[in-house]
């Protein structure tokens, strides 16, 4: 049985002024299709939501919703009063009862104590929870969702994905978030040249067929511009006889049908890349710091913070919203005093410093040729200028903008091409990946990946910080750690414990949700690859024990080599218990 029918886009256009976002695009949405929508900033993918939510109409066209239709989406701003705990704002939102808010809010680990805390006190992580648990109260099976992984910590990212996997209605979801997209959605939405192409496969498979669509196109039109070129030919030659002048005008109506014929050819996404003008090569240690605390005047963050990192090294900061990832990340860039410690960067370092409110400091009346000129080093070319706003999405066109003009997005993205102009040997980086398209995320993640200076970042794109990070430290329960194992181990931690947490139910059929009960590690395959990889890791571990007991040896500040080499042997005994458990899962399925 076909399933039914939900939404029509039905040659629908619109434009802004002289920019005309869509025109005469249609699309149609049918029960359970788990839809990525992508395209380039700026294409209409938050206009085309913006247009079906009713928040604004189309020029021409329509669209028409079923009467089974029952949407969903995150309100933009917070519905919360003050005062109001988690329990009091879910039943007084959605009008059900305590029981049944509970209910639904225990996927999300809104449970027990944590429902009675105020919405106020929570982190943007557990408040965009709260949101998430009030959309599906309402039982919808059409959800929208704009960008739902900014500014959600790991975990809560980890928690959505895991129930859209098994949820049961249709969804279109916009990310620049490729790991999220690669695996919550089936079918792809492109929102390209004024047009909207749905495609039944995920997104990977989209990208090659696009790619393999754009190969085919190339050859249709060089086969094109053969047979001009020759009936060009044949203009030239004999079209100043009279004889043969009919003829001629002939051979060049045809070349001008021939044009009609030809297939535009869009840019391919893989197509995307980024230039960060290099730093003087320089060796040692970038920063250290000794006994470190942070925080503010009435709130401590963390203590006994020790760490050292090279030059050249790439950081990722991690941890749930609400540690104190930030505030590490401003008390490195000296915005923040330390509460007590030693913290040092080493003389000579030029250190550049990014997050989102950064824009603010902007002249509203300053051109984006003036600003970019303005924070640039002398040292840069205009050709690397050039280069790096093209990075960041700006046409010559835009280059006599002012500021004042310009949206949230394009500030943030102006801001990071001068940080990058600027030629600094340290970028800090948070929250770096919003306001861009994936393809530019992850342009700039191996530009940086290359960067011969030091990088430190805040991100949950985990595509983005798998391209650069070298080392990770980890804000949690008042302290910074370092994490022994790479990222991907990091992440398939996490993943773990949100599976977990949704296999240990049952079925549920509130909101049409199903819980996943597949492991993420099932099949014979899968399992002896991931073993092969522990035992890879064990013996770097085991390098890098024999190390830091060389270190120890040899040098005064024992004391922070002391504590690495704890966590190391913590480390190893960790990955020597997992690998027998999967040794005992592998046996059995032999």
């Amino acid at each position: 049985m076909p399933e039914k029918l939900l939404l029509q886009v039905r040659d629908i256009s619109k434009s802004y002024g002289e920019k005309h976002l869509l025109e005469q695009a249609s699309v149609s949405i049918v029960e359970k299709q788990k839809i990525g929508v992508i395209g380039r900033n700026g294409a209409g993918k938050t206009t085309l939501f913006k247009m079906i939510l009713g928040d604004e109409e189309p020029d021409n066209g329509e669209i028409i919703k079923m009467p089974n239709l029952r949407l969903g989406y995150i309100q933009q701003h917070d519905p919360f009063l003050e005062g109001e705990n988690v329990i009091d704002f879910l039943q007084r939102y959605t009008q059900k009862p305590d029981w049944e808010c509970a209910k639904v809010a225990s996927q999300f680990q809104l449970k027990n104590a944590r429902l009675k805390d105020m919405i106020t006190d929570l982190s943007g992580g557990y408040q965009m929870r709260v949101k998430l648990t009030a959309m599906l109260l309402a039982e919808p099976n059409l959800l929208m969702l704009d960008e739902p992984t900014n500014y959600l910590d790991l975990s809560t990212l980890i928690l959505l994905e895991q129930f859209l996997k098994g949820f049961r209605g249709a969804f279109m979801v916009i990310t620049h978030d490729r790991e999220f997209l690669k695996k919550t959605c089936t079918s792809t939405l492109d929102v390209a040249d004024g047009k909207l192409f749905l495609h039944p496969e995920p997104l990977e498979e989209y990208l090659d067929f696009k790619e393999e669509q754009k190969q085919l196109a190339a050859s249709v039109n060089l086969n094109i511009e053969r047979k001009q070129k020759q009936l060009q030919t044949f203009v030239n030659r004999f079209g100043a006889k009279d004889s043969m002048a009919k003829s001629a005008q002939s051979k060049m109506k045809q070349i001008q049908k021939l044009d009609s014929k030809k297939i535009s050819i869009g840019r391919a996404f893989s197509n995307v890349k980024m230039y960060i003008p290099p730093v003087e090569n320089k060796q040692g240690t970038a920063i250290e710091s000794k006994k470190l605390k942070i925080g503010y005047p009435d709130k401590i963050v963390a203590t006994e913070i020790n760490f050292d990192v090279e030059r050249g090294k790439k950081v990722a900061i991690l941890g749930d919203n609400g540690q104190g990832k930030s505030t590490l990340l401003k008390t490195i860039a000296n915005i923040l005093k330390p509460i007590d410690g030693d913290l040092k960067w080493k003389s000579g370092l030029k250190i550049a410093y990014y997050a989102q409110h950064v824009n603010q400091a902007m002249l509203p009346t300053e051109t984006i040729e003036k600003y970019i000129r303005r924070v640039s080093s002398l040292e840069v070319k205009d050709d690397d200028i050039y280069r790096v706003l093209g990075n960041f999405l700006f046409k010559k066109a835009d280059y006599t903008k002012p500021i004042s003009v310009l949206s949230g997005g394009e500030k943030a993205r102006l801001c990071m091409a001068g940080m990058f102009l600027s030629k600094s040997d340290v970028y800090l980086l948070d929250e770096p990946t919003n306001h861009l398209d994936f393809e530019t995320v992850e342009a700039m993640g191996q530009a940086l990946s290359k960067f011969n200076g030091t990088v430190f970042v805040v991100s949950h794109d985990r595509t983005f910080v798998n391209l650069i990070a070298s080392e990770i430290f980890e804000v949690k329960d008042g302290s910074v750690k370092r994490v022994l194992g790479s990222y991907e181990d990091y992440v398939w931690q996490l993943e773990q414990d949100a599976e977990n947490n949704f296999s240990s139910r049952n079925e549920s059929k509130q909101s049409g949700i199903v819980y996943p009960s597949s492991s993420a590690i099932s099949s014979s395959k899968e399992i002896n690859k991931k073993l092969y990889d522990m035992r890879k890791q064990i013996q770097k571990v085991e390098r890098k024990i024999s190390s830091l007991k060389v270190k120890i040896a040899d040098s005064s500040q024992d004391e922070v080599y002391i504590q690495e080499l704890s966590q190391q042997e913590e480390l190893w005994l960790s990955l020597q218990e997992q690998i027998l458990n999967l040794q005992k899962r592998f046996d059995k399925q032999q």
